[in-house]
């Protein structure tokens, strides 16, 4: 939710830079922004304490990923619903967003200078990377989580099966982890000022560093 709405962000600075309203909201905005997101997430992740529970498997206490396997049927609407409105809808508008802004970019101007034009290429190419990522993170763990709730909500289906479903849905989970070491990645690489501040705060650590290293050598 929150790369939701840093791509409407993203699209009200390219697509309407001239509207004043959303520049004018301030921190507060923002605050409420976020708050609003927490809200809506602890929301989502409520019902989770109904069906979180712990079983014994070949005399060992287990941890049930989803619930446990008689309540398979109960949870599927709810895993369902939570895919729905923690992945699809946001990646729509995310699709959305970026799409009208490569638009918005690719539209050609004659009297654009080069460095404009330099500035336009690189931001598109962002666009097109962050799609890519966020593609890549969670579109196999939620396809492979809905077809691994489906096939686990219906009776008669083999064990064998079943396994392998549960196998492709728990290998593509570290995929929807994965994104966020590479969007902090991403935007060392596509943000001279988050590469600047990076820098230097490195070189505030090591200087300070080094300060203290010769003081306790000296002494």
């Amino acid at each position: 939710l929150f790369l939701t709405c840093i791509s409407v962000q993203r699209y009200l600075g390219i697509c309407h830079p001239l509207a004043s309203w959303h520049k004018k909201k301030g921190k507060r905005f923002t605050w409420l922004v976020c708050a609003v997101v927490w809200l809506l997430v602890i929301a989502q992740c409520l019902p989770t304490f109904v069906f979180a529970s712990t079983g014994t498997q070949r005399n060992r206490t287990v941890c049930y990923d989803l619930s446990p396997p008689d309540r398979s049927a109960a949870y599927f609407p709810y895993g369902i619903t939570l895919t729905v409105t923690g992945f699809l809808l946001p990646f729509a508008a995310i699709l959305a967003c970026y799409c009208s802004m490569a638009r918005i970019l690719c539209q050609k101007d004659e009297l654009m200078g080069l460095a404009v034009r330099k500035k336009k290429d690189k931001a598109i190419r962002m666009i097109v990377i962050v799609v890519l990522v966020f593609s890549v993170s969670f579109v196999p763990f939620h396809v492979t989580k809905s077809i691994y709730l489906l096939v686990r909500s219906s009776p008669g289906l083999p064990c064998p099966a079943l396994q392998a479903f549960a196998i492709a849905y728990k290998c593509t989970r570290p995929f929807a982890s994965a994104n966020s070491v590479l969007d902090p990645i991403l935007f060392y690489f596509t943000q001279r000022k988050f590469r600047e501040s990076t820098r230097y705060l490195l070189d505030k650590v090591s200087s300070k560093w080094r300060n203290d290293h010769c003081v306790n050598y000296g002494s």
